[in-house]
């Protein structure tokens, strides 16, 4: 299925959180869903930044309903505090996992794990764990994980995580975009068994212009202002997470990515393909366990029957 901008279909009634939402890919995926009508909480961990981000959206033609959700994903706190505060809504449709942190300098989350695991897959597990009764209270939210091309290849390094027998900030990235992956399938095969109406879905930008290159230097704002030309801008970047969090035809375990040159970049977006790895159930059983171990969240779901 190929699916434009023409193609998100109106959103009106409907609560969505995007995390990560105040620049780049995430505003991009606040303002598809805003635009269309519904109302989205941004949760970012920058104040002053997600209310510039507020102030843009509400800048358009379109009126929009928009909420700051404070949310630090290094910091199982801040992720309790903002589950709690997101649960008093009346309800939620859609959670985007965005936000994520790229290829920085060795650093570790407050928990002790390295920082691109602790935000970009373990705050999400985590996050999405304590909000699991919510999502399954109004009908058949979506919870869509975005992962990137730079799954390919990666590997868990279980003894690892933490960094301590060494670190290579792009190993451990793409190590983060694995997880994202393992974590959408296995969340999805659970929720099956347990016959939940939430649905798992993930979906990547291919290479988008974005501040999620602020950690590679003077190379990663030539990267990003090249990838702006000849790739994909934020906003095209946006459309395979706008496509699993609306599109009708969209199932449980889809995963999107841009259509043409190599799923790096396009105008419409479409199923993309998945590494072997990240189709491992086995592999997948096993981040599960680990990521209830170090985060202290268990969202409670049996693992799925084995086929």
């Amino acid at each position: 299925m190929s699916f434009a901008f023409s193609d998100i279909p109106d959103q009106s009634g409907k609560t969505a959180i995007v995390t990560g939402a105040n620049t780049g890919i995430g505003f991009a995926i606040a303002e598809g869903l805003a635009r269309k009508g519904a109302r989205v909480l941004l949760a970012c961990r920058d104040a002053d930044k997600a209310r510039e981000a507020q102030e843009r959206l509400a800048a358009g033609h379109e009126r929009v309903a928009t909420e700051f959700l404070p949310l630090d994903l290094a910091n199982i706190a801040s992720i309790r505090e903002a589950a709690e505060r997101a649960s008093q809504e009346d309800r939620i449709d859609i959670l985007v996992n965005n936000a994520g942190v790229m290829m920085p300098p060795l650093s570790r989350a407050p928990g002790g794990s390295e920082l691109q695991f602790a935000v970009n897959h373990l705050g999400h597990f985590a996050f999405t764990s304590l909000l699991l009764g919510k999502l399954a209270a109004d009908g058949r939210a979506r919870v869509v994980n975005q992962s990137s091309l730079a799954h390919r290849g990666a590997a868990i390094d279980f003894d690892n995580l933490d960094a301590r027998k060494g670190y290579g900030r792009t190993k451990f990235y793409g190590q983060s975009k694995l997880a994202n992956l393992l974590f959408t399938f296995e969340f999805d095969r659970r929720l099956r068994a347990a016959n939940s109406p939430v649905v798992s879905l993930a979906c990547h930008p291919g290479i988008a212009q974005t501040e999620i290159t602020r950690h590679m230097g003077v190379f990663g704002n030539v990267f990003g202002s090249l990838v702006g030309t000849v790739l994909n801008t934020s906003e095209a970047g946006a459309l395979p997470a706008l496509q699993a969090a609306t599109d009708p035809e969209a199932q449980g375990g889809d995963y999107f990515g841009p259509y043409g040159l190599r799923e790096m970049s396009g105008r419409t977006s479409g199923r993309a393909i998945a590494s072997k790895t990240a189709q491992d159930p086995l592999l997948a059983a096993r981040l599960w366990e680990k990521s209830v171990e170090l985060s202290g969240i268990d969202p409670g779901l049996a693992p799925a029957p084995s086929a």
